[in-house]
């Protein structure tokens, strides 16, 4: 199977031009977190939820407005790009190294399409419990956590979401897209004393993403693709009968077993 078969052709992009307020209300309006950056009908960049985060949370940036802010000042600029002749399984082979996960397909230096993780996911039809691919020692945030400390849990360790746990029990996600609007609302709305201050003390609670999808540990794993792709969430908690957190699998995990089967078949 190749890339021209999944990808996704209606490109939603954004010139470098233009303020992350109007790239973060395009990633809100399309529930997405990357969005290619396009100059003269070629591609430049991608900017995603995680650099906005970076940039409106660092002290460098302090005071200034979001829309002040332009994609070229958060885009990556290397990156990897695809043919609609590439083959998937070349695809699936760099699920989980460093860097965008969104792939630009080109056909010269025209962008004709995107493949991300969620265009992959149609693919997985295994039948095996989500016990073999999930992670079980999982990093959580708390409720009453400062969204400082979230972030620095999501930086120290390479990942993009966090479960939200009371008692034992999912409650929220909080994911790079969260704090990515609450810095730049904060940004807006708070006068540039208060906003360090504003910043340090904001609570894990007041941004969070709840109620949380979460599934029990019963299901297979085709069935935990499914009901990512029918929410279009990266991540997906996973609890036993009593309602409380046993694992969590991703978007990565269900990717990298779906690379297994077809190396092995």
């Amino acid at each position: 199977m190749k890339v021209g078969e999944i990808m996704t052709k209606e490109v939603i992009y954004v010139s470098k031009n233009e303020d992350l307020y109007h790239v973060l209300s395009l990633m809100e309006k399309h529930n997405i977190t990357k969005l290619p950056v396009v100059d003269d009908g070629k591609i430049v960049g991608i900017v995603t939820d995680n650099k906005i985060a970076d940039k409106l949370g660092s002290i460098r940036s302090r005071g200034v407005p979001a829309a002040r802010m332009h994609a070229s000042t958060v885009m990556e600029k290397k990156f990897d790009s695809v043919s609609p002749d590439t083959e998937i399984v070349d695809i699936l082979k760099t699920v989980g190294e460093p860097g965008p996960t969104m792939l630009p397909v080109v056909v010269g230096d025209t962008l004709v399409g995107v493949v991300t993780k969620a265009d992959l996911l149609p693919l997985i039809k295994s039948e095996e419990n989500i016990k073999k691919i999930m992670t079980t020692n999982v990093i959580t945030a708390h409720p009453e956590d400062r969204v400082i400390h979230a972030r620095r849990l999501m930086l120290d360790n390479d990942i993009a979401r966090l479960p939200v746990i009371e008692n034992g029990r999912v409650i929220g996600i909080i994911s790079d897209k969260e704090i990515a609007f609450a810095f730049a609302t904060l940004k807006r709305s708070v006068s540039l004393g208060q906003q360090q201050n504003r910043l340090r003390n904001l609570l894990v609670k007041d941004i969070m993403k709840s109620p949380a999808i979460v599934a029990r540990d019963n299901i297979s794993i085709k069935d935990a693709a499914h009901i990512m792709m029918e929410h279009e969430i990266g991540c997906l908690p996973i609890v036993g009968r009593n309602n409380k957190l046993k694992g969590i699998v991703t978007r990565t995990d269900l990717l990298k077993h779906l690379l297994e089967e077809l190396q092995q078949g």
